[in-house]
């Protein structure tokens, strides 16, 4: 994961992909849709490494999995600093109430009624990012079945 986030090894992004595919397929219920939904990610983060690792690896799955969508709909407001490097009492600080759903359509339109949501990330490191992000979801009305991440810290 360090490679592809912080040394453009985007090339790794596919066998991620199709790894988090073959994990959702074997427990996803297939008569539902499943709908991924990206963790954020820092704009300034994303340009200094060309792009968002998790949203690349996710629609790798997506493609690779029939009736899976990936929806880009979480978003950090300014202010949220690099979160390397702080302990959870910090990342908490730092996130609190900064990951909203920033998109033009309703969730009701993007996601079926009877859709799993699955939230993906990259690193585990002390749960705050997924929680503020479901926390967001939930604000939306949209209820996060399950989160998968790559590997934890």
């Amino acid at each position: 994961m360090l490679a592809v986030k912080e040394h453009c090894r985007w090339d790794l992004t596919k066998p991620l992909g199709f790894a988090m595919a073959r994990g959702l397929d074997h427990l996803r219920d297939t008569a539902r849709p499943l709908i991924l939904v990206p963790a954020p990610t820092r704009r300034a983060a994303a340009r200094s490494r060309g792009g968002d690792p998790v949203a690349r690896s996710g629609g790798v799955a997506a493609s690779s999995l029939p009736g899976c969508r990936l929806v880009r709909m979480l978003r950090m407001r300014p202010g949220v600093r690099d979160s390397v490097g702080l302990g959870h009492r910090d990342r908490q600080h730092n996130l609190h109430g900064r990951i909203i759903v920033a998109t033009t359509r309703p969730p009701g339109v993007l996601f079926p009624a009877n859709a799993e949501v699955v939230l993906i990330d990259d690193v585990l490191t002390t749960g705050v990012t997924m929680r503020e992000s479901v926390h967001a979801l939930a604000e939306a009305g949209v209820t996060v079945r399950a989160a998968l991440v790559t590997c934890a810290a």
